[in-house]
């Protein structure tokens, strides 16, 4: 395992890909800890502003598919409205609905595009494999 692939990559690679870890792990931590904390709200937070971090450099990646949109960019509109939606029900005290946009906004925003990361020819599979 190696950072050399990812330290070496464009600065909109390496913001984006910070930002998705932690989000992810921030995500993991929200999901296992108690609800409707303080700490809950604070890392929520945090969680939010990383998420939003994630969604906007994302708009600056697209080597992909020669400097245009690829597919996997329809997921920064539904992230966007996602993170919005999450905080609109947390401030309304929807729980349900707050629950069920966090979970969703985890697997579809970063558990997905995060398992495509790891595929031939990624930076992220180049970090793991070395």
């Amino acid at each position: 395992m190696s950072l050399d692939p990812l330290l070496s990559a464009p600065w909109h690679i390496q913001v984006h890909a910070f930002a998705a870890i932690g989000a992810f792990l921030l995500g993991i931590l929200q999901l296992a800890a108690p609800k409707g904390t303080i700490p809950h709200r604070t890392v929520g937070y945090a969680l939010v502003a990383l998420m939003a971090v994630t969604v906007i450099s994302a708009i600056f990646i697209r080597e992909i598919n020669d400097g245009s949109f690829s597919w996997i960019h329809i997921l920064i509109p539904l992230t966007a409205f996602g993170i919005i939606g999450l905080v609109f029900e947390a401030r309304r005290s929807q729980t349900r609905k707050h629950r069920n946009s966090a979970l969703v906004l985890f697997f579809a925003a970063l558990m997905i595009p995060g398992i495509f990361s790891f595929m031939p020819g990624r930076i992220m599979l180049e970090v793991v494999l070395g």
